[in-house]
């Protein structure tokens, strides 16, 4: 029997597992049960911390630090011993190794940055680190660095403003910390989880970020951004003259924005789950004046929109290639801020978006549309060959009423647009837009083409 789908009706094959079960004895079904769910919870990423960090208790000695790191000599292994560590500290000796097993902190007491490294080589792990000073002017963070090949690993920074800020230096590495800004301030004014400025070949993996204000990546190309995850803030990632730069199997979380690539071009950005972006602009992905990038296998779910594009590819003849991603849920799923050309989008999976594609001027049908799948398609599969008979063409009707009053969307959805809609598509009285063509759609989503990224 030949597939036809109408709308967003359409028959699907439904496979029973009832009768595959029914033989199979109670013992040996929940042992099945519970070996699944032991391999899936294994899989799970891990975010932050990966060893136990504990707060001294009361009582514990009050010790100044800076004594102990100025009598070490290069390659020294501190270990410190359960106690609270005074600051702020500098370490301007190379490969020096602090590590307070998982039991000392260091207060910086409100004074400047709470750790400051100008060396090479140096490893700070396993620490509570706390109580920076507020200076934006100073840039008072949890740790500064200004050395190259250092580590800031399995340490958790609080109450400081600025993370862990590095500053004009390369091939440091910072992993496994959890990161928050000083809680007695609103978000406009909190400081940022990471930032890197004039810095490349870094790699930022497996962090936890939240209660900050933004992570920013500034003039810095050649990064690693791997498997860390931010949730409520207000940049997920922020990357600003910034090339060359990778992002790979992130979380980012009910933010304002996801990643926003401004002026930044040749980002490789694989296998994230943004989701939840409702706050302000709310978008998943931002991409403003940048070219020559790869967005794949990515999920941008539940957000205000997918994709916001503006003035992308800045370079017409360095295209982006946006392509198999899933975009769904969203209030738009690609949003054009003005008639740009230069896009490919394939292979993507547009399911359940109020708007498909909006262009915030007249269209966008001067990208590239190619083998996506459109939930709201309406056509036949006469040959099987799981490829639409005929093109997939997006008008909008109603869609235009808010070009003139941005207040209509207040309606989006309400049961007299939904009647005005089918009445235009029914015996237009206005000639709707035309947004874009897909000569090829996907017809039906399979299962084998289901990425997993991140969840």
């Amino acid at each position: 029997m030949k597939r036809v789908r109408f709308g967003r009706l359409f028959f699907r094959n439904n496979f029973c597992l009832t009768g595959f079960f029914s033989f199979l004895k109670p013992a040996f079904f929940l042992f099945l049960i519970g070996f699944l769910a032991v391999d899936v919870q294994a899989q799970q990423p891990l975010y932050g911390n990966l060893t136990k960090l504990q707060q001294p208790l009361p009582g514990y000695d009050t010790i100044p630090l800076q004594p102990i790191l100025d009598t070490a000599e290069p390659g020294t292994v501190i270990l410190l011993k359960p106690a609270v560590y005074t600051g702020p500290i500098h370490i301007s000796t190379d490969g020096i190794i602090l590590d307070g097993q998982g039991k000392a902190t260091i207060d910086g007491l409100g004074k400047n940055s709470v750790i400051f490294i100008n060396a090479d080589s140096v490893q700070v792990r396993n620490l509570i680190i706390t109580h920076s000073g507020g200076s934006f002017d100073k840039m008072n963070s949890g740790v500064r660095l200004k050395g190259d090949y250092n580590t800031v690993e399995n340490c958790r920074i609080k109450e400081c403003l600025f993370g862990v800020d590095i500053w004009q230096c390369n091939h440091n590495k910072i992993i496994h910390n959890e990161i928050t800004s000083l809680s007695d301030r609103s978000m406009a004014i909190k400081g940022d989880a990471i930032r890197l400025w004039y810095s490349k070949f870094n790699i930022i993996r497996g962090n936890y970020w939240h209660s900050v204000r933004d992570m920013v990546v500034w003039y810095s190309a050649e990064n690693l951004f791997q498997g860390n995850k931010g949730v409520g803030d207000r940049y997920g990632i922020h990357f600003m003259y910034s090339h060359n730069n990778r992002i790979q199997n992130n979380v980012l979380l009910d933010n304002s924005v996801g990643v926003f690539l401004m002026y930044s071009e040749r980002t490789i950005m694989t296998g994230n789950l943004i989701k939840g972006n409702h706050v302000g602009s709310g978008m998943a992905l931002g991409m403003k004046e940048t070219s020559s990038n790869q967005i794949l296998n990515n999920r941008f779910i539940y957000c205000t929109e997918g994709i916001h594009i503006d003035v992308s590819p800045y370079v017409l003849e360095q295209k982006n290639t946006i392509e198999h991603n899933e975009i769904a849920f969203c209030g738009t799923a690609i949003y054009f801020h003005t008639n740009q050309m230069g896009n490919l989008f394939k292979h993507n999976y547009f399911h359940n978006n109020l708007t498909q594609v909006f262009p915030e001027v007249m269209t966008a049908r001067f990208n590239v549309w190619d083998n996506n799948y459109w939930d709201d398609y309406q056509g036949f599969d006469k040959n099987d060959d799981n490829i639409g008979d005929m093109p997939y063409i997006l008008l909008s009707y109603t869609e235009h009423l808010w070009n003139f009053n941005r207040n209509m969307k207040f309606f989006y959805g309400a049961p007299i647009l939904a009647i005005l809609d089918f009445l235009e598509r029914l015996a237009p009285f206005s000639k709707p837009r035309f947004v874009l063509e897909d000569k090829k759609p996907v017809f039906r989503w399979k299962e084998s083409d289901t990425f997993n990224p991140v969840q």
